[in-house]
């Protein structure tokens, strides 16, 4: 956990960076032109930065072993961080729909000019790079965070591209479209951050996260395995928990019984990386049921 946590922060600190140099280039740019959607393209990508942040803090507290008050470790810690970057998300995006909507009742023409387009596609290209890199780690990490961070910059390409859009409207004496891409861009980050919202709630709910038909077959074919029910599936990217009944025969000793419990452990351990610790009831099967397999 702690090298995983470090890969983590590494990453977040490189996109922090790059996610900066974007922000201040939208934000000082599109506040000289007046062109409200740069504008706010570039406070969306400022919070960006913010999220890369609050990531480094999560994916921090959340290396710490477990203790004798978080038996279960601090994993969850990544959860709630997520949720941080969804409110970061839907705070700007509101901002943005306000200012929008304020230029359709204050009237003004932002200037635009070559070095706007090559602003807006210049930073575009940066933020594809991030998101690819971002998103690639945090599937090779298993890192929630990271996923949740890249779906917040991958939104910045979609904002780009309304901003080019607006720009070119404006270029061709369309002004009123500006704000109106403005209010497509908030719609955008609200999908965002409810995206990542809903995501984490499936973890702090304690919500399923695996199929109980598919683990069960997995563990049926543990040989000394006559049937599995009551399985339960907990957890979050990287960190999923199963406890499980197996059933075996009633005659059997018990350091045979220990070892189907671990090659259960391991077998599903072996199927699905995110499986952090499956625990295993063992119960004698009754000898009408003995060659049967059950789920439930």
């Amino acid at each position: 956990m702690i090298h995983r946590s470090k890969k983590v922060q590494q990453v977040l600190v490189i996109v922090l960076f790059l996610n900066l140099a974007v922000a201040f280039a939208k934000i000082i740019y599109g506040t000289l032109s007046g062109a409200l959607s740069m504008t706010a393209d570039g406070y969306h990508s400022l919070f960006d930065g913010v999220s890369n942040i609050v990531g480094l803090i999560g994916s921090f507290i959340a290396a710490r072993p477990p203790d004798k008050e978080h038996p279960y470790g601090y994993q969850k810690y990544e959860t709630v961080t997520s949720i941080f970057i969804a409110l970061l998300l839907l705070f700007v995006g509101f901002e943005i729909f306000r200012n929008a909507l304020d230029r359709f009742l204050i009237r003004s023409v932002p200037e635009v000019t070559a070095i706007s387009f090559l602003v807006i596609l210049g930073t575009m290209c940066i933020n594809y790079l991030v998101t690819h890199y971002e998103y690639g780690q945090g599937i090779s990490l298993r890192s929630q965070v990271l996923i949740a961070d890249s779906m917040h910059t991958k939104s910045d390409i979609y904002v780009s591209l309304s901003v080019i859009v607006s720009l070119a409207a404006v270029k061709l004496g369309f002004p009123l479209l500006d704000p109106v891409i403005a209010l497509l861009i908030s719609f955008l980050i609200f999908r965002a951050g409810f995206r990542i919202m809903k995501e984490s709630y499936r973890v702090l709910l304690d919500m399923s996260r695996l199929e109980e038909e598919d683990i069960c077959s997995l563990v049926i074919g543990v040989e000394g395995v006559l049937g599995c029910h009551k399985i339960r599936t907990r957890g979050g990217m990287g960190d999923i928990r199963i406890d499980m009944h197996v059933l075996v025969k009633a005659d059997l000793p018990l350091e045979e019984a220990h070892l189907i419990s671990h090659n259960v452990s391991k077998t599903l351990k072996a199927e699905y990386k995110d499986i952090t610790d499956v625990v295993v009831h063992l119960e004698p099967a009754s000898p009408q049921g003995s060659n049967t397999k059950k789920t439930s």
